[in-house]
């Protein structure tokens, strides 16, 4: 047992286990301490298991897994082991800092895997504010307080480029999982195992049509909302117009635009229960 001791420590253990022999790679933790460990193990065979931490327990979800991590070591010997992609980032950083200058300010980052989804945009900018004294006392509650305080505000315009096509959004996802934040189901058709993302773009200038966007998926049925455009991509381009435009990956703050986002086929090893297929 390797306890973390930090920001990106994670990553660091992996590496160095899978560099001492190890055939099995167990993470406790939530998905943004999975994502920090299995950016030590891209384009390794070793198998990544996952015991739910945390404060959504995204990937868990997605592969039914529950939130009880007693039960779910239970059951590692009954998974089976499923190559799958995951997503690159390259953007503007600040290397390892958890979180970034209230103006956005940084420089180039080394590229940043992701297993989940990246957010671009209004989420990005909600993580940026979310007090980590309220998230450790109320968990998700502290992403909503964040949320409503930005009613009737302007958002941060930003262009997406998918196939040389452009299009202007203050929100973008770009999903590996059906799931976002624990709540909504919002890429509706996408599969780990998938060497696309499933992209979706919400226009807006301010706060005001995300009551919109947020009772549809309440209700999924976010597709078909005028504002909202839902397309498949291997790869995307993504510039501020008036910044910064923050940048998260599975839920923790990665940098500003500019960026690129692309997916990385074969990349990982995850257990996954039996019942998980690539159809579900």
């Amino acid at each position: 047992m390797c306890p973390t001791t930090g920001p990106f420590s994670a990553r660091e253990i992996a590496r160095e286990q899978i560099a001492r022999g190890a055939d099995l790679i167990v993470i406790a933790g939530g998905d943004g301490t999975i994502n920090e460990a299995a950016e030590g193990m891209i384009g390794s065979q070793v198998p990544l298991g996952i015991l739910p931490f945390g404060t959504a327990n995204v990937l868990a979800m997605e592969l039914r897994l529950g939130h009880d991590p007693v039960r779910s070591a239970r059951r590692i010997g009954e998974l089976r082991p499923l190559r799958i992609s995951v997503g690159r980032l390259t953007c503007e950083g600040v290397g390892q800092s958890a979180r970034l200058p209230a103006n956005g300010a940084g420089r180039t980052a080394a590229p940043r895997h992701f297993l989940l989804m990246a957010g671009i945009g209004l989420d990005a900018y909600i993580v940026h504010r979310v007090d980590a004294r309220l998230k450790a006392r109320a968990g998700k509650m502290a992403y909503w307080v964040a949320g409503w305080s930005l009613v009737g505000r302007r958002l941060a315009q930003f262009d997406v480029e998918i196939e040389g096509a452009p299009r202007r959004c203050s929100f973008a996802l770009f999903s590996r999982v059906r799931n976002y934040g624990g709540d909504f189901e919002i890429a509706k058709s996408v599969r780990l195992t998938d060497d696309t993302f499933e992209a979706v773009l919400f226009e807006g200038e301010t706060t005001t049509p995300y009551v919109k966007y947020f009772a549809g998926m309440a209700l999924n049925r976010i597709r078909g909302l005028r504002g909202v455009e839902v397309t498949r991509t291997d790869r995307v381009r993504l510039e501020q117009r008036n910044g910064p435009v923050f940048v998260q990956v599975d839920g923790e703050l990665a940098g500003t635009l500019p960026a690129e986002i692309r997916i990385v086929p074969d990349a990982l090893t995850l257990l996954v229960p039996e019942t998980y297929t690539p159809q579900q």
